[in-house]
């Protein structure tokens, strides 16, 4: 199934992004005593007792200001509460219950949505305050400190108690998200793909507005496809609109898609933003084909594909694994291959290698090219093992870390990928320094 979401939420400086900088192992929220810091959500991918789930950190939420920035924050707020699976509510266990956060509470009990309460700032565990909070209706308070790391494994018991009901109401078969710019033929190819005009078409820019999920059954196999909102520049984003919370959208089904669709219209150049909306589904290391989109548009000669091609690679030089293929949404042409590419990259993305034969591979790679030593200390590879898939992630012994050039991760990088079929998936490649035996 795909990560579930869990949104923390509550008024400014309760400690939500130390708490969240905390589970998720780095520092990815700034940490402030000032408050409105954090702005727009941030992601980050989280653990627990064999949970994995992504937390959505947000900004304070005031209902009683009339800054404006604030009123930017508390929509972005309540946009991640709304993509959420799970709430996890923060207050200060110090300062005690104040009437935000009972004005918070009323509006996260209309969600309809779980709601974990955190008591936070509590590091001596002192309850003065603390019984306060049943008062917010919202369940059994976590008296905790995120400062001090106390009480989070009973906190995170209580948010992953959450996760089993949202496993039983998961979509089906393989999850299928399209995405690109506005305007490049994603709802036409969808309409298309499922034979109906199932979504909203339309030559104005902006037309999707939701990310909208589609069951379809295809020679047997189940697939969900997900519509989305056409991603445009930042700068052309207005982040009071309802076009906003498209983009947060279109984020979140990157983000719990099995294979994204990357949508180019093929007679424009490929621009820019083309290449920074792959760059987001490559960081968020998803199995991709690239579907050069209005091929109907293009005058060709023998030569024309390759040209396109050879652009691509330029332009996508960083996920070089991509599978493209060129389609017209409007005629039909090879839009029924395009399951064909999907059916390809997600089988290379679960695809497992044996410890064995994965080892012999890097073996052979070693005897071939070794390690470069400047230092006059050298490089060892132990051994290797594929610890997981969706994307593929092998683990790599090393006897010391800090020996590996980047070069070399490129080379035993790209003797995997010409070993193995890897192609339309990145793959994980970790070190891990281990003391020689």
């Amino acid at each position: 199934m795909s990560k579930p979401l869990v949104a923390v939420v509550g008024r400014p400086n309760v400690g939500k992004s130390t708490f969240f900088n905390r589970i998720c192992g780095k520092r990815i929220s700034i940490v402030k005593d000032t408050p409105g810091v954090t702005r727009d959500r941030i992601y980050g991918d989280a653990e627990w007792c064999g949970y994995n789930f992504t937390l959505i950190d947000t900004g304070g939420i005031e209902y009683n200001s009339e800054d404006v920035m604030y009123a930017y924050i508390r929509k972005q707020a309540e946009a991640a509460v709304e993509l959420a699976d799970v709430i996890l509510f923060f207050v200060d266990g110090k300062e005690g219950i104040l009437a935000s956060d009972m004005d918070i509470a009323d509006y996260l009990r209309a969600s309809n949505k779980p709601v974990v309460v955190a008591v936070n700032k509590l590091d001596n565990f002192e309850l003065d305050n603390f019984y306060d909070f049943y008062t917010l209706g919202l369940g059994e308070p976590i008296p905790i400190s995120a400062e001090q790391a106390k009480g989070l494994g009973d906190l995170l018991d209580e948010v992953v108690k959450n996760f089993d009901r949202i496993e039983a109401d998961v979509t089906q078969g393989i999850k299928i998200a399209v995405v690109g710019k506005p305007n490049v033929g994603k709802s036409s190819i969808v309409n298309k793909i499922l034979g109906y005009e199932r979504v909203i078409v339309s030559n104005i820019a902006g037309t999707t507005r939701d990310a909208i999920d589609t069951p379809l059954v295809r020679n047997d196999k189940e697939y969900t496809v997900i519509d989305t909102a056409g991603l445009r520049r930042k700068r052309g984003v207005d982040f009071d609109s309802v076009e906003s919370f498209s983009v947060m959208r279109t984020v979140a089904a990157i983000k719990r898609a099995d294979v994204v669709l990357i949508v180019f219209d093929a007679s424009e150049e490929i621009s820019e933003q083309d290449v920074r909306i792959a760059g987001m589904v490559h960081e968020e290391k998803k199995p991709c084909v690239i579907v050069m989109n209005k091929w109907d548009n293009v005058e060709k000669d023998t030569h024309t594909i390759e040209q396109y091609k050879n652009e691509l690679d330029n332009k996508l030089a960083f996920m070089s694994y991509y599978v493209p293929i060129f389609v017209s949404a409007l005629t039909g042409q090879r839009v029924d291959k395009i399951f064909d590419c999907v059916d390809t990259v997600y089988e290379n993305a679960s695809r497992r290698i044996a410890t064995g034969v994965l080892n012999d591979v890097i073996r052979e790679a070693v005897a071939l090219n070794e390690p470069p030593a400047p230092s006059g200390r050298r490089l060892k590879i132990m051994y290797a093992t594929h610890t997981s898939t969706n994307p593929p992630k092998i683990v790599i012994f090393v006897n010391d870390e800090s020996l590996l050039h980047f070069s070399y991760r490129r080379y035993l990088e790209n003797s995997l990928r010409k070993a193995f079929d890897f192609s339309g998936t990145p793959i994980d490649v970790v070190y891990n320094s281990k003391k020689e035996e």
